[in-house]
């Protein structure tokens, strides 16, 4: 990819949603060390405190996710887009009411549509709108802003018609931003995140605990670190796409995660 340099010669511009949970902080720690582009712009609904570093630029624009559309500014000129964007059902409980329309088209390019994607099922579902209405709108407005690679944090089991919620509503956001119809597409599906957390999710911390064991004997099958997939992320845009769209399934993150990647041509 030409707009992007390396060794801390970085060129042209990128985007991060979701850059205050585990996976984005970890994703834009791995950003600036590499310095692998000019300018870095974190996307949100608040601005993070982040350390003083030299080298790569951080901007950060802070958005209504319930008035998207209005941010199309905030989409434009990057090369690429990155995007952890999520949450869970209880974090989510404060968002409600009737999730608000996609974003309006632009020009030459259509707007991801919910029809068949449970889009009267999810009605009033904080977490839906979190982690399918507002990653499509951003797609879309990132694709109608210039952005050629979309890299998606996705799940391990995504499948638009599974019978549970996390897994379906994963597999349908899928299936919405590859119709978008970005250059590259990139969707990582790691299994259980190995991370230090700041809010406690009492399962979660329980499931750590035992796969953090369990990974001694089988490390890429059931978890991976945040920092594997942040690095995997990173890695899957200097490497030479695999097609339009490229899947990477938990045991890929780790083998992409670990690599020193070189800039493909």
């Amino acid at each position: 990819m030409a707009a992007v340099g390396g060794g801390g010669s970085g060129a042209g511009s990128c985007f991060v949603l979701g850059a205050s949970g585990a996976t984005g902080q970890a994703l834009l720690r791995e950003l600036r060390a590499r310095g692998l582009f000019a300018r870095v712009t974190l996307i949100g609904r608040r601005r993070l405190s982040l350390a003083e570093e030299s080298g790569t630029a951080v901007e950060q624009v802070v958005v209504d996710f319930e008035r998207l559309s209005e941010h199309a500014a905030a989409f434009r000129g990057h090369d690429v887009g990155f995007c952890c964007l999520g949450t869970t059902r209880s974090k989510a409980g404060a968002v409600s009411g009737v999730p608000g329309p996609l974003a309006a088209p632009q020009r030459g390019h259509r707007a991801p549509s919910l029809r068949g994607h449970g889009a009267h099922a999810g009605r009033g579902d904080g977490f839906v709108r979190v982690d399918r209405d507002y990653v499509a709108q951003a797609a879309e407005l990132a694709r109608a802003g210039g952005c050629k690679h979309f890299v998606l944090q996705s799940s391990q089991g995504a499948n638009e018609h599974s019978r549970f919620l996390y897994l379906r509503v994963k597999g349908e956001v899928e299936k919405l931003v590859q119709a978008v119809g970005f250059d590259r597409c990139t969707i990582l599906r790691p299994a259980v995140l190995l991370c230090a957390r700041q809010e406690f999710r009492p399962m979660e911390w329980l499931t750590q605990r035992v796969l953090g064991a369990v990974a001694w004997l089988f490390p890429t099958a059931y978890s991976v670190p945040v920092e594997t997939v942040a690095r995997a992320m990173v890695a899957s845009v200097l490497q030479p796409g695999r097609g339009k769209v490229e899947v990477l399934e938990n045991k890929a993150i780790h083998q992409l995660g670990k690599a020193e990647p070189q800039l493909g041509t």
